[in-house]
């Protein structure tokens, strides 16, 4: 079902079932891509020292087919198109590189990739070098990838819209395929009439106007103990060993299941919210800038010693909020509202927790403890995190419910 027609871009993950040998060659097509994207970025560094030249894309593309030629055995038995998407990844990269430098921001210059950090390949047209559901008669789903064959795949969704990109990728032992998908249908809720502001927390991962509080379910607080106790193992392990690197798999699969446990919760999270409400505001967020470190603080009667900046408390504070996901979880939010037709509304975070919702005095005292607000000017006494949310709700001009008792 379309809303007003209205269409958009989607993606599509779903995982893949190699046998041992399609395994073993999706491993050596990262290995030849890798190795094409080293070879171009020393071949962009060695020109500009050595003459002063900038190697572009276009340059580098013309080059391919020689080097195909000179190297069937790595690189003439994949995709071309798939090459130039590598070629292109690159050229993004060295983009982002000079318009850093031109803005006066750290420059970050591109670094050669090992084999360890190369995880993805993309193909920029679905026909061309892979071909999604290559066995339309088969009742198993299959994609068919230039070098390797037809692939099994795990399809737990019905794919819609067309398929443009096709990208393959490794997270761990793990081998799954994404589609990037235009002209899908938006599916737009049934009205509710009602709306909401929500305010994220650590105690409470999120809280909203009407006083419901969701729970923060903490993943890598509660595995904590599993992760210590393998990076204690992990630690006496000799580099370069075969101990070492099955510990290194064991330590990156409760990563990726904490990843996973979070990106659930926050798709669960979100889809109640949308299913609930017609608009949600929410705290405009600089996520990254919160989870910074304090800047030191020199001590200007003793050289080369620093005061106490309070960058223990603030650790902590980051894991909390890293832990909890707040920008995993508006990202999701943002995408399932759009899909569902749903509004969602940003507003400006500042005093959202120091202005009282009864009297709209704005106060540090205001906020006693982590979970009580009590106004000083009217003495109005209500749960921290609602008073947030009703704020929230304010700001968006949503119409404003009592706030309900702590």
């Amino acid at each position: 079902m379309e809303q007003d027609g209205t269409v958009m871009r989607r993606s599509f993950k779903f995982l893949l079932r190699p046998t041992s040998k399609q395994a073993a060659a999706f491993t050596q097509m990262l290995a030849d891509h890798c190795s094409l994207y080293n070879a171009a970025l020393e071949e962009r560094r060695t020109a500009y020292r050595q003459c002063g030249v900038t190697v572009r894309y276009p340059m580098q593309s013309a080059q391919l087919t020689a080097i195909r030629s000179f190297d069937p055995e790595r690189q003439g038995r994949w995709s071309f198109s798939s090459q130039q998407a590598t070629l292109r990844r690159l050229d993004k990269a060295m983009r982002a590189f000079f318009r850093r430098v031109k803005a006066g921001e750290k420059p970050g210059y591109p670094r050669f990739r090992g084999v360890g950090w190369f995880h993805t390949v993309e193909f920029p047209k679905d026909g061309d070098g892979v071909r999604w559901n290559s066995t339309p008669d088969d009742p198993v789903t299959r994609v068919r990838f230039q070098g390797i064959g037809h692939v099994r795949v795990h399809q737990h969704r019905p794919v819609s819209g067309n398929v443009k990109t096709v990208s393959v990728k490794r997270e761990g032992d793990r081998w799954y395929v994404v589609l990037s998908c235009d002209d899908v249908p938006a599916q737009p809720l049934p009205v509710t009439t009602v709306s909401a502001g929500i305010d994220l927390g650590i105690a409470h991962f999120l809280t909203t106007s009407h006083g419901t509080h969701v729970p923060n379910p903490r993943p890598c607080q509660t595995a904590s103990d599993r992760l210590a106790r393998i990076q204690r193992v992990l630690a006496r392990c000799e580099r370069g060993s075969t101990r070492r690197r099955k510990v290194v798999t064991r330590l990156a699969a409760l990563h990726r299941k904490i990843r996973r446990q979070r990106l659930d919760h926050a798709h669960q999270t979100a889809w109640t919210l949308v299913r609930t409400f017609d608009v949600i505001a929410h705290e405009r967020l600089n996520v990254a800038g919160m989870v910074r470190s304090p800047n030191p603080r020199p001590d200007p009667e003793q050289p080369k010693t620093f005061l106490p900046n309070g960058a223990a408390a603030k650790a902590g504070l980051n894991r909390g909020i890293q832990d909890a996901g707040w920008g995993v979880f508006l990202g999701v939010l943002a995408h399932k509202a759009d899909s569902a037709g749903r509004r969602l509304i940003p507003v400006d975070p500042r005093n959202t927790s120091r202005r009282c919702p009864n009297c709209a005095h704005v106060s540090s005292d205001n906020r006693r403890t982590q979970a009580e607000f009590v106004c000083v000017a009217c003495g109005y006494t209500a749960n921290a995190d609602v008073v947030g949310a009703l704020n929230i709700a304010h700001r968006a001009g949503l119409v404003l419910r009592e706030a309900r008792a702590a």
